[in-house]
């Protein structure tokens, strides 16, 4: 599925496109709606970039069980495992 974010949201936020990508990213990842791996990946970001990202902005990083797991899910499925 792809998404399609009007320009003038874009300009509203005043963001280049990759930084609001990352904006939704990371609050995603807050929110606990994708694991640390699957969020680096979507931003292009090494996971030790992505941990820096959110030092940064102070986001404590909730790696539990069963985000391990779901990490090794989609490890497995990329042929990574």
């Amino acid at each position: 599925m792809s998404l399609t974010v009007p320009d003038e949201m874009i300009r509203a936020s005043g963001l280049s496109e990759q930084r609001f990508l990352l904006e939704i990213i990371v609050m995603l990842f807050q929110q606990k709606k994708i694991s640390i791996g699957k969020a680096s990946r979507l931003s292009g970001m090494t996971l030790r970039q992505f941990q820096h990202e959110l030092a940064t902005r102070q986001i404590p990083i909730h790696y539990d069980v069963e985000d391990f797991e779901k990490d090794l899910h989609n490890l497995r499925e990329a042929g990574r495992l």
